[in-house]
């Protein structure tokens, strides 16, 4: 579907807006530090509200808007006290619907409550990793997390990629998958609008001569000569390569791993 026949406002809301210089993969020094960004349209940026600190407080949505700053659609929710603030909004929305983020909200799409009060087997988004933390889970287009068990004041959630991990029962969740799930089917068409998201080209690295890479070098196409795929540093890299560090503070919490590679 269009975007046209969905979004409801071309300006967003000038008191929730702010102008900011994007690093485009450059530290404080200016030194690039991710490659293959740089340059891209000129951004405004909107404050959404990730924390959803007005408990008990309904709220209607009134716009459906597009973000340059992220996949899902927002909208204006404007709160029964008056006050505005822009939230990612699920999938299916209509103008004027009302929500609630509350300890004992209706389980309906949009509504926002603890997890431990959520059933086993609902889609959720806006997922927080630690309590009061902020939404930090399923914030992409179509994205959402699955509620798959209970148990001594931990939730199993199933994640986007895969992956089951635990996390505490006072932690918030919406109800719901985050809008604008036919993103994924998005073909940009040229290398031009690559450019305009900040996206520049990337060099394969068996192009590259050996000083300037590991896979590099060679009198015609070679392959790579080496049983792992590595990056510049010498890293593990691509391929369902497993670079995630063996002692990382969240391993305690993961019950599955995400799957890598192909999949047969």
């Amino acid at each position: 579907m269009s975007h046209k026949f969905i979004l409801t406002k071309n300006r967003p809301e000038k008191s929730l807006t702010f102008g900011r210089k994007r690093a485009v993969g450059r530290n404080n020094a200016g030194r690039i530090t991710v490659r293959h960004k740089g340059s891209g349209h000129k951004r405004l940026f909107r404050e959404i509200d990730f924390r959803y600190n007005k408990i008990d407080v309904p709220y209607k949505i009134i716009s459906v808007e597009y973000d340059p700053n992220r996949t899902g659609f927002i909208g204006l929710a404007v709160y029964k006290d008056g006050e505005k603030k822009y939230v990612l909004l699920p999938k299916n929305i209509k103008i004027g619907e009302e929500f609630l983020t509350a300890e004992n909200a209706e389980i309906k799409r949009g509504n926002r409550l603890p997890l431990r009060g959520i059933p086993v087997g609902a889609f959720v988004y806006n997922v927080e990793l630690k309590p009061k933390g902020g939404s930090k889970i399923a914030r992409s287009a179509g994205n959402f997390v699955q509620v798959i068990a209970k148990d001594a004041g931990y939730i199993d959630l199933k994640m986007p990629s895969g992956e089951i991990r635990k996390v505490r029962e006072n932690c918030w969740a919406s109800i719901g998958e985050v809008s604008n799930e036919e993103k994924r089917l998005e073909n940009y068409g040229k290398a031009g609008r690559s450019r305009w998201k900040g996206i520049r080209p990337t060099v394969r690295g068996t192009a590259q001569n050996p000083v300037d890479h590991p896979h590099g070098g060679g009198e015609g196409r070679q392959g790579r000569g080496r049983r792992r795929a590595i990056s510049l540093w010498g890293k593990p890299t691509g391929k369902g390569q497993k670079s995630r560090r063996a002692k990382k503070y969240s391993n305690k919490h993961i019950i599955s791993r995400r799957k890598v590679g192909k999949q047969k």
